[in-house]
């Protein structure tokens, strides 16, 4: 399959804060106040995710135990979380250290729906040809979480802040999904500051000035965690 490589970002800082018990207002009051002049950046919306993993979890596990270089592969799309998906990319996040890259590619549409199969989706989806020596082939869908999410820019354009709530997590795998077991997290708030590696010599200027403390927290890990416990419920 011919893909489209739709950019692949410089490695940047993402700083982010697991916030409990907390208001999206609350949150934004604090990003509003910052020194740094953070203004809204694009219209809220909402962000749907499909993780891929190997069968034994390679990628949740290398998170879990710190590996410093590890990769991360979701398909990603806007809007509605079920029909037929028009504009998805394959993002394969790559991290090395404290910073991390992204890059994206254009896939075929697809439809999502109870009863999918999706063990033939992304299986000829070849990496190679954008000089990715990694086999979809390997992997399996795991998990798909959808969020609401809010964008905010610094005045200098140098920072960026994305705020997600109202988190769902779904169970899934290559055959015959229903998305019957679904797992909500409504009472949590994740906060992320972002910004070019260049730029962090400053950035102490701007986190300084909330009153959260950094914390390693992964959408993909949480889910995982949730749908482990609701599985073992179930």
């Amino acid at each position: 399959m011919n893909l489209k490589l739709l950019g692949v970002s410089d490695y940047r800082y993402e700083r982010k804060y697991f916030i409990s018990n907390t208001s999206v207002r609350e949150v934004e009051t604090y990003v509003f106040t910052n020194p740094a002049l953070f203004k809204k950046a694009y219209k809220k919306r909402h962000v749907n995710n499909i993780y891929f993993d190997t069968a034994g979890l390679d990628n949740y596990y290398n998170n879990i135990e710190g590996e410093q270089h590890r990769l991360k592969l979701r398909v990603r799309w806007y809007g509605e979380l079920f029909g037929l998906i028009k504009s998805p990319v394959l993002e394969i996040k790559i991290k090395k250290g404290h910073v991390g890259k992204k890059i994206s590619v254009s896939i075929p549409p697809f439809k999502l729906s109870d009863g999918v199969d999706l063990s033939n989706i992304f299986n000829d989806i070849d990496l190679y040809s954008i000089g990715l020596a990694i086999s979809m082939k390997s992997l399996s869908p795991v998990l798909m979480n959808r969020y609401s999410r809010k964008y905010f820019l610094s005045y200098d354009e140098k920072y960026r802040v994305t705020i997600d709530s109202n988190q769902y997590f779904y169970n899934i795998g290559r055959f015959n999904n229903n998305f019957n077991i679904l797992k909500k997290d409504f009472s949590s708030v994740i906060m992320e500051l972002k910004y070019n590696k260049k730029h962090d010599v400053n950035a102490h200027k701007i986190s300084s000035h909330f009153p959260y403390r950094v914390t390693k927290s992964s959408k993909y890990v949480n889910g995982i965690n949730s749908m482990y416990n609701e599985l073992l419920a179930y």
